[in-house]
C-alpha cells in the first residue's frame, strides 16, 4: 500500500550550462527591484559574486552584496546580514549565491527582514505571519540541496545547537542550477559536499516519512550521485559529471523536503557542534553504521537502491551490508580519517555525544527507533 503524501511544489528550476545568464530575466519576472545578494568570501574571490552583480546591473537592477557568510551559519551571522541589509535602504528581493550555508543564511535574513523579531521565534514550522521577499537560489556546490527546501538549518550562536526553521514561505521562488559554477570548487570541498548529498539521498529514501514521490527523487538522486561522485574528483573539468552531481544534490534536497532524514544526521550534528568536524565528513563517518543498523527494518529498500546500478553480487550480501560497503568506498575520498578517534574524540566523550544525538529532530524520522542507547551503539561502532 502506498503511503499518503501532500506534494506542494512552488519553485521554478532552471538547469543547464550558462543558465546563470538568465538571472536578470528571473529577477524581472519576480519584480525583484533592489537586490540583496548573499554570498561568501570564497565566491567573491572566485569572481562569481561580481559576475552575478554585473548581469543584474546591466539589466537595471541595483545590487548590494552581503559577503560575510561562513560555513555552518549561526544566528549571529543572520543578524549581521539583517543589520547590513537594513543599513542599505529598502531591499525588494534576495539572491543567494553559494553553498548550503549561504542558502540557509539568506533564508534566515529574509525571515527577519520581513517578519521581525529573533530567529529563535521561528524555530519549528510555519511560524512566519507575513510574506517574505521574492528570492532566487543559485547553488555553487553539489551538496545540501537547500535550494530545494523550505527549511533553514542554523546554529544558535550561544548554545551551538543547530535548529530547523521551516516555512513554505521561505522557499526560493526560482533556482538556477549551472554546472559551470562548480568548476571553481576545490577538490576537498567537492568530496565533502558530495558525501553530504549522497547521505541525503540514502537517508530520505528510507525515512519514516518517505512516500512514493520522495522515493522517486531519492532514488534518482542516488543514481546520479553514485555514478558521478568519483568522476568529478578524478576529472575536475568534466562538465557532464558536475551537472549530474548538481542535479542529484537538488533531487536529494527535494526528497528531504518531502521525507526528512535520519540517524546519520542526528549523530553528525553533535560531531560538528562539539568537535568542529565538517558536516559532510561527520555524516559520512556515521552513515555506513546507520545503514547496517537500519537493515533490520528496511533492507528491501536498500536493495532497491542497488538494483539499477548492478551492484548486487550475491543475494545474501544485498541490501544494507552491500550499500554500507559502497558508502565506505565513496567515503574514503573525503580523506584518510576513518574513525571518530582520528578526530581526537575520546571514548568517554561518546555518552555525551549520544545524549545530544538523541535530541536531534532528524532522529525521529529514522526507520528504526533511536534513543540514547542506540546512538551510543552507533558512535561506538564508528569509534
Amino acid at each position: 500500500m502506498l503511503m499518503n503524501f501532500d506534494f506542494n511544489p512552488t519553485t521554478r528550476v532552471l538547469y543547464g550550462e550558462e543558465s546563470i545568464e538568465q538571472v536578470a530575466d528571473l529577477a524581472r519576472n519576480l519584480d525583484a527591484g533592489r537586490v540583496l545578494l548573499v554570498t561568501d568570501p570564497g565566491l567573491v574571490k572566485a569572481g562569481h559574486a561580481a559576475n552575478t552583480s554585473s548581469l543584474l546591473n546591466k539589466s537595471g537592477f541595483d545590487v548590494v552584496v552581503f559577503k560575510a557568510v561562513h560555513e555552518n551559519p549561526t544566528t549571529a551571522q543572520v543578524e549581521a546580514g539583517v543589520r547590513f541589509a537594513s543599513s542599505q535602504g529598502p531591499i525588494d528581493s534576495i539572491i543567494a549565491l553559494g553553498g548550503g550555508s549561504v542558502m540557509d543564511c539568506a533564508k534566515g535574513i529574509n525571515l527577519l527582514l520581513t517578519n521581525g523579531g529573533e530567529l529563535q521565534d521561528y524555530e519549528g514550522k510555519g511560524k512566519a505571519k507575513k510574506e517574505l521577499l521574492p528570492a532566487i537560489g543559485i547553488p555553487t556546490t553539489a551538496g545540501t540541496g537547500s535550494e530545494a527546501q523550505s527549511f533553514a538549518l542554523i546554529a544558535d550562536d550561544k548554545t551551538h545547537r543547530k535548529a530547523a526553521y521551516g516555512d513554505i514561505k521561505i522557499r526560493f521562488d526560482a533556482v538556477i542550477l549551472d554546472p559551470l559554477l562548480l568548476l571553481s570548487v576545490p577538490p576537498a570541498v567537492r568530496a565533502v559536499t558530495g558525501m553530504d548529498a549522497i547521505s541525503h539521498a540514502i537517508e530520505s529514501f528510507v525515512s519514516k516519512k518517505r512516500n512514493a514521490l520522495s522515493q522517486m527523487f531519492s532514488r534518482e538522486a542516488w543514481r546520479l550521485l553514485e555514478a558521478n561522485y568519483e568522476v568529478t574528483l578524478d576529472q575536475p573539468d568534466n562538465i557532464a559529471a558536475l551537472g549530474a552531481m548538481l542535479l542529484g544534490a537538488h533531487f536529494a534536497g527535494a526528497a528531504i523536503e518531502n521525507a526528512m532524514l535520519g540517524a546519520a544526521h542526528a549523530c553528525a550534528n553533535p560531531l560538528t557542534a562539539r568537535f568542529g568536524i565538517t558536516h559532510g565528513i561527520a555524516v559520512g563517518l556515521m552513515l555506513p553504521h546507520v545503514i547496517k543498523f537500519n537493515g533490520q527494518a528496511v533492507n528491501g529498500d536498500y536493495a532497491r537502491l542497488l538494483e539499477p546500478l548492478s551492484l548486487i553480487r550475491r543475494q545474501e550480501f544485498s541490501g544494507a551490508s552491500q550499500l554500507a560497503e559502497r558508502v565506505f568506498e565513496l567515503r574514503k575520498r573525503c580523506g584518510r580519517a576513518e574513525r571518530l578517534r582520528d578526530f581526537d574524540i575520546r571514548e568517554d566523550d561518546l555518552p555525551e555525544l549520544a545524549a545530544d544525538a538523541a535530541q536531534q529532530w532528524t532522529g525521529g524520522f529514522n526507520p528504526r527507533p533511536v534513543a540514547k542507547p542506540e546512538m551510543l551503539q552507533l558512535y561506538r561502532q564508528a569509534f
